[in-house]
């Protein structure tokens, strides 16, 4: 026979069940693309495309209430590589920060030991990148270091604190929400705590403030929405309300908006309020009519002005930002002016559909993929994860005009550059290529050709479900043999309290079947074969005490069930379990007051049933012993003779071996057939412990030897027994061990209580115990008669343990109250294990996993195509050396990633920065992502401007600081990154609805300073004048208003004002001097003081808003000469800023000063391809030097052929590295074949 190796290694892992309430708020979609969900003291990580849990992580003792992932916007290298870094924070106040890979904890801290409120990391970039701020009830905030667990500062504030909000735009800027209102931080920094209390407001609820209701005068009654929008005028006051409005304060959540500064959404259960912090002003609302349904959360997005709203029924809507350009219909017909621009209005675009809610199933969370933001999962109570992803349709007609909603349109570019005419691309592959722009009002709405009209649906991709509710009975199904190994599947059976039972495949820890077996609790299983078990349930009990008992035979492959007792188990006691025979042949079933039943599993027949004198059964074990061996070599012999008088003599020795193999076969048969019936025995104890031992064979049945009881043991629960050990455990928690060859017997008192349970390891020879008691688990070796492992609750853990068993012969599986079924090492240490050596059914795209070394080379792998002209998505096709091991790894990642990625990668039309986009979506890399959008925008808008304009001597393009218009603009959420002339009509626009909006003097007065910054005179004197007159300002407005009206540009007039204007400034009041300076067209120098007084993005606002593109470069390279300053220390921001005055050059040198050599040697060799960098003698020193050093660090891993190419692009500077190169080359190539085919085959690829 050949010998078999074998090795069934299940993986510790924990399959997880419903989650707990303490979990609600226990989820993150982080930017490395999984999923972290808190599921009682546990942390599952989610691979949400395949949608498999790829790890649980296990520290916590309590339930974990926060899981957030590290920010990835830092530049990537192999000092500071792709890692899965996670912080989780638990009920009882301890915070871990993960290594998710390794399953290890970096450092954990403790602050208090009551459950942490919010907490996050910070996301300055190039400050350290391990600060994590969180709240500790009730009114603390707490800096740490995440990487050392140290404490940075601490700081109380006067309410309790229930969450926090970091600006997006400006990390100095964070809104608490509190148990009173809102608190406003605008000196937040890592090194020390903010030194003000903060700036408090108190939110009216929008129901509590009918004294704001403005009477409408002959206008049509308003409707329920124009109701609620009018209360909402004024919701933010300084002042605290009335005792009746706080009561009503019930603001579930606050958070920023990525998509454009400044604005925060509060959510109320029926509505979503859309605030501008400029004003304190609600400037959006969206409510839900009275029928609909309240939400709960809230995710704004930052790729377009819309929201992700998850509702009390599970249903996720996504809401988009009316265009505010009136559509080209709609502008024939007189619209009322006032009416285009009333509020922010967020349409319903798309909506999924809802699940059932009840007492036990009701949605927590949503989670939304921040990289593409088209993916979003649901969190349900009942531990399902749904999966839902937003598809773009397009639309064949005009949308239907009567829904009233502006026709959506999909960009005409892809990855941020337009589309080649016949390129492949992803139509779906991020919110933004989706859908477009929400145009704004002064841009014609002209449909560009090209554009397709497109619906968005929901689609479900992925679900993940969970155990349901405990209580569990788990019965593994029978040991790996030698005989079953080449079909062998590790199932676990898992019967449940709603009469189901689960099976589960252990080696990937995914349910195989779920079948609906019993129409109650599930009691007990046992397995007759490979592929068929025994369940058994009982109903509640009757006033006389007598249930419905349910034995049901199921046949997994069919899932075919059958009633095993036919139409028995009506009105009779319960049965306590049922046992079967080592070689499945007969099965006992014992009741609570009724003799045990004797069947036969093969025919389903009643063998016997005992007399009413029969002793009470309280523990019962089967012998492993049988003479089926002996048996078997009877029928051998016997037929053997048979063959011999059939065959004659002469013949026998030719015909004996045949002959005896067909016999062999009839005879393994008949086996099948059932006509063999071995002897089996089975002990069991009554009440007074006495030991019965029972004879089985065919259908007859023998009494045998009586063994009295022990004096030392209590009443005996359970009995187990293997080979010559027979152990018996009582109701005291003592353990008698009996060694049958040496007749001896040892009792160990455990002094654990009642011993539920006792089963014996499989595997031959293999004489360890698993002991279930009340309070936990031990494992025992019997040989020794010592304890190899325990676990206790309250000491070990915090769960309660329900049921035991052995999966292999060296791991248990435990299920346990709080839901989870665990398997476990030996030792029964909960841990987490590596997520290398697991075996997943589908591959999981993570470059994350991989060691640091070869996630670079993935990355410049699939940036560097074509390899040597030639599209590949094979890693061995690339002169890369490295261990086998880690290359095979590499094509694992290569070979998960989807059919469409991989041609869309390999298709020739996909140019450099659609390419470098493209993958650093595919990484999640948030910092790349950035950079890239704002360079492709950008190089692409400047070398349009350059084919227009005519270089000077100097090679430097007029054009320099004045980007052409291109097709596109780069979104609003970019900021003071956008063209100035359409970040001038955004900031024109929002005034204009500040103002519809304004609602107090104060507002007023906010509106008419904005509108002289932006020069927009005529409406500010308007507003100027509307100041009442018993107003204290009134006089110094009015005197504003002429000013502003007379200004003339002669000489005197315009110096007084300056003069005026700089004492002003002088003297504290900068805004004041401000707006005199730009009303005399002196804007440049009101940036300067600006700057000056440190008031820099105010500066940049400003002349983004109002200057010419040369003086507003001068300003804004001042910033970012600000930014790279050692205690600013923002350069990532400065190079962005720089990217926008198509500094281009300058932008190439400080990648490489700041060691980023794959994005600066990226960055050049797109600057040349679109012609905004040419090669002269002031580019080739930054040119030779970003290409050779990108160069080294590609041969640093590994890539031989890429660090070639790059080297000979480099000109002079790369030659040194080429003769490198060439000779390592030589030496390695030689013992193969000659160095000069070698050689020849380089060259051929250098060229």
């Amino acid at each position: 026979m050949i010998p078999y190796t074998v090795n069934i290694k299940l993986a510790a892992r924990t399959l997880t069940g419903t989650v707990h309430l303490q979990n609600k708020t226990a989820v993150d979609w982080g930017w490395q693309g999984l999923i972290a969900q808190g599921c009682h003291s546990s942390i599952l990580i989610v691979d949400p495309k395949t949608s498999q849990t790829i790890q649980v992580l296990e520290r916590h003792k309590a339930n974990v209430v926060k899981v957030k992932w590290s920010r990835e916007n830092y530049h990537h290298s192999l000092s500071s590589p792709y890692s899965l870094r996670l912080a989780s924070a638990d009920a009882a106040g301890k915070i871990i920060v993960w290594d998710v890979v390794s399953g290890t904890a970096h450092c954990e801290i403790q602050e208090h030991t009551k459950p942490i409120q919010d907490m996050d990391w910070l996301w300055a970039q190039d400050a350290s990148r391990d600060l994590l701020l969180a709240v500790h009830p009730p009114n603390y905030i707490v800096l740490w270091n995440g990487d050392t667990g140290t404490k940075l500062w601490k700081k109380s504030y006067a309410e309790n604190i229930l969450s926090f909000s970091f600006d997006p735009f400006d990390p100095s800027n964070l809104a608490l929400l509190t148990s009173e209102g809102i608190v406003f931080i605008t000196d937040f920094s890592h090194s020390k705590p903010p030194g003000s209390a903060g700036k408090k407001v108190y939110i009216a609820s929008p129901h509590a403030s009918p004294a704001h209701t403005k009477p409408v005068a002959a206008a049509p009654a308003p409707t329920g929405a124009k109701k609620a929008l009018n209360k909402v005028k004024v919701l933010i006051t300084n002042e605290k309300p009335s005792a009746e409005a706080v009561t009503l304060n019930d603001c579930l959540q606050l958070s920023y908006l990525p998509s454009k500064r400044n604005h925060m959404l509060l959510l109320y259960p029926r509505e979503i309020l859309i605030l501008d912090l400029e004003l304190s002003q609600t400037v959006g609302v969206v409510a839900i009519e009275r029928s609909g349904v309240p939400f709960i959360q809230a995710v704004p997005c930052a790729q377009r002005d819309a929201l992700y709203c998850l509702h009390e029924n599970g249903c996720i809507t996504l809401r988009v930002c009316r265009s505010t350009a009136p559509s080209p219909d709609e502008a024939g017909q007189n619209t009322d002016p006032e009416q285009s621009a009333q509020e922010l209005v967020y349409d319903l675009r798309s909506q999924c559909d809802a699940i059932r809610v009840t007492k036990t199933v009701r949605p927590y969370r949503i989670v939304i993929c921040p990289i593409n933001e088209n993916r979003a999962a649901l969190v349900v109570s009942d531990g399902r994860v749904m999966l839902w992803e937003l598809k773009a349709h397009p639309l064949k007609s005009s949308a239907n005009p009567s829904s009233g909603l502006s026709p959506l349109y999909s960009p005409v570019a892809f990855c941020g550059t337009p589309l080649a005419p016949n390129q492949k691309h992803i139509s779906d592959l991020s919110l933004n290529t989706m859908i477009g722009h929400s145009l704004l009002s002064g841009v014609e709405p002209a449909r560009p050709s090209g554009q397709q009209e497109v619906s968005l649906k929901f689609q479900l991709t992925g679900l993940l479900s969970g155990l349901p509710l405990p209580p569990f009975a788990l019965r593994m199904c029978p040991p790996l043999t030698t005989k079953n190994i080449n079909h062998y599947q590790p199932l676990l059976a898992v019967g449940t309290g709603n009469g189901s039972v689960l099976v589960y495949n252990l080696t990937s820890g995914l349910l195989h079947k779920e079948l609906s077996v019993h129409s109650c609790e599930v009691r007990g299983i046992e397995w007759i074969s490979l592929t068929s078990f025994l369940s058994f349930a009982t109903s509640a009990p009757n006033n006389l005490g007598l249930v419905r008992n349910e034995l049901q035979h199921v046949d997994l492959p069919t899932g075919r069930c059958f009633a095993f007792r036919g139409d028995r188990g009506n009105d009779e006691p319960a049965i306590e379990m049922i046992k079967v025979s080592h070689l499945k042949q007969y099965l006992v079933v014992v009741f609570k007051d009724k003799p045990l039943e004797l069947w036969d599993v093969r025919t389903g027949t009643l063998l016997r049933e005992m007399a009413k004198n029969f002793p009470t059964v309280t523990a019962l074990e089967w012998s492993p012993s049988h003479n089926l061996k002996s048996l078997k070599k009877k029928q051998m012999a016997a037929r053997e003779a048979m063959a011999r008088q059939t065959v004659s003599d002469a013949e026998q020795s030719s015909v004996e071996s045949s002959v005896i193999s067909m016999l062999q076969d009839a005879e393994s048969k008949s086996e099948m057939g059932q006509s063999i019936s071995a002897r089996e025995h089975f002990v069991f104890t009554d009440t007074d412990g006495q030991v019965y031992h029972i004879t089985v064979e065919g259908n007859t049945v023998k009494d045998g030897a009586r063994i009295p009881p022990d004096g030392s043991m209590g009443s005996i629960a359970c009995i187990a027994w293997k080979g010559d050990t027979l152990v018996l455990g009582d109701v005291d928690g003592n353990l008698n061990f009996w060694d049958l060859k040496a007749r001896l017997s040892r009792a160990v008192p455990t002094h654990r209580g009642w011993v539920k349970k006792i089963r014996f390891a499989p595997g031959k020879g293999n004489q360890k115990l698993l002991v279930m008691y009340t309070d936990g688990a031990e494992v025992w070796d019997t040989k020794e008669v010592q304890m190899v492992s325990s676990l206790r609750v309250g000491r070990n853990v915090s769960y309660r343990i329900l049921d035991i068993d052995w999966c292999t012969s060296d791991k248990v599986v435990l299920a346990s109250d709080d839901g989870c079924i665990r398997v476990l090492e030996m030792a029964m240490k909960s841990a987490s294990y590596r997520m290398d050596e697991q075996d997943l059914t589908d591959p999981v795209w993570c470059p994350y996993l991989l060691l640091p070394r070869a996630a670079l080379t993935l990355k410049a792998f699939l940036l560097l195509q074509p390899w040597s002209g030639t599209f590949t998505m094979d890693i061995t096709q690339v002169d890369y050396n490295e261990k086998d091991e880690i290359k095979g790894l590499i094509q694992e990642q290569l070979n998960s990633l989807s059919n469409d990625i991989k041609s869309v990668l390999q298709d020739p039309e996909l140019n450099l920065l659609q390419r470098c986009l493209l993958v650093s979506r595919l990484f999640g890399d948030e910092s790349d992502l950035q950079f890239w959008t704002v360079a492709s925008h950008y190089l692409q808008s400047f070398s349009q401007a350059r084919q227009l304009s005519v270089p000077d001597a100097d090679g430097q393009s007029k054009a320099e600081g004045s980007p052409a218009g291109p097709a596109t603009h780069l979104d609003i959420c970019h900021d003071t990154l956008c063209e100035s002339a359409f970040f001038q009509r955004f900031q024109l626009e929002r005034v204009h609805l500040q103002e519809v909006k304004r609602s107090s003097y104060e507002h007023t007065k906010k509106c008419a300073d904005q509108l002289l910054l932006l020069g927009q005179t005529d409406r500010a004197v308007q507003l100027l004048l509307e100041t009442s007159a018993d107003n204290p300002s009134y006089y110094c407005d009015s005197l504003k208003a002429c000013l502003v009206t007379t200004i003339t540009s002669s000489g005197p007039s315009q110096s007084t004002i300056k003069l005026v204007a700089t004492n002003m400034i002088a003297n504290g009041k900068l805004a004041e001097g401000v707006q005199l300076l730009c009303l005399i067209d002196k804007a440049v120098d009101a940036c300067r003081y600006l700057q000056t007084y440190g008031e820099w993005n105010r500066a940049a606002w400003l002349a983004k808003v109002r200057l010419n593109p040369a003086e507003s470069s001068d300003v804004l390279k001042r910033w970012a000469e600000h930014l790279c300053s050692p205690q600013v220390n923002q350069k990532s921001k400065a190079i962005l800023v720089l990217l926008t005055l198509g500094c281009f050059h300058k932008v190439g040198e400080m990648l490489l000063s700041m060691r980023y050599f794959d994005r600066a040697a990226l960055f050049v060799e797109a600057c040349l391809k679109y012609g905004v960098m040419e090669a002269n003698d002031t580019t080739n020193k930054l040119i030779g030097a970003a290409f050779s050093e990108y160069a080294r660090l590609l041969r640093s891993v590994g890539m031989r052929e890429g660090a070639a190419l790059w080297a000979s692009k480099a000109g002079g500077a790369g030659e040194e590295l080429l003769e490198e190169l060439f000779q390592k080359e030589a030496t390695e190539a030689e013992p193969e074949r000659g160095p000069d085919e070698e050689q020849g085959g380089l060259l051929v690829n250098i060229e």
